[in-house]
């Protein structure tokens, strides 16, 4: 079931020179040759998600899995699965590219690609979720401090701090002569039974 390294060569071997036999200059896409049939095994055994796509390059990581990212632009496997019309599309395309129309290069872009540049880099709107989140969290935290402020904590405030305990409590000090020399009690006038002027 292991693969030895020498056939690992050959299938890397395999890989790689079906797209070296092309220029980079040329855009036409390659089509991949018939797969020997250790490969067509290993493929099936190691990757049965992939389905019918062609594999066609290293990737990013070696792995054979699709993904769209600006700095590997180029994925190991095409986006769509082969079908006869793709497969048709792909021979034609290896002519003479003045005879495919505009719709036919754009379907072949599609089958190898998911998205353009373009497409990437196009706004997606997700600062709007995020700009919604903030004011949904400042709005819950006002309320929160609005209603802890009026219910929960009007509850738990003691009587100590009202007006009328802090003007029984300044009548008691006063009564009980507390700082006679320098404190409350010697702004007092006790005669007259009134603030000393």
């Amino acid at each position: 079931a292991r693969m030895s390294s020498s056939r690992l060569l050959q299938v890397c071997r395999y890989r790689g020179g079906v797209h070296m036999t092309k220029p980079a200059s040329t855009l036409a896409p390659t089509a991949p040759l018939p797969l020997p049939p250790a490969e067509q095994e290993f493929r099936d055994k190691f990757y049965p998600r992939i389905g019918n796509r062609d594999i066609v390059g290293f990737g990013r990581n070696g792995s054979y899995s699709y993904r769209d990212c600006y700095m590997y632009p180029y994925p190991a496997i095409r986006w769509e699965q082969n079908t006869a019309e793709s497969e048709a599309l792909m021979k034609k395309a290896q002519g003479d590219w003045n005879s495919l129309s505009v719709e036919e290069k754009k379907s072949l872009y599609r089958h190898s690609f998911c998205q353009t540049f373009a497409e990437k880099e196009a706004p997606t709107g997700d600062w709007k979720i995020v700009w919604s989140l903030v004011f949904l969290t400042l709005v819950a935290s006002c309320w929160t401090y609005m209603f802890m402020r009026n219910t929960v904590l009007v509850a738990m405030t003691p009587e100590t701090i009202t007006r009328e305990h802090a003007q029984q409590s300044m009548e008691r000090m006063i009564k009980q002569r507390q700082g006679i020399s320098s404190g409350i009690a010697s702004k007092w006038d006790y005669e007259k039974n009134d603030w000393k002027k």
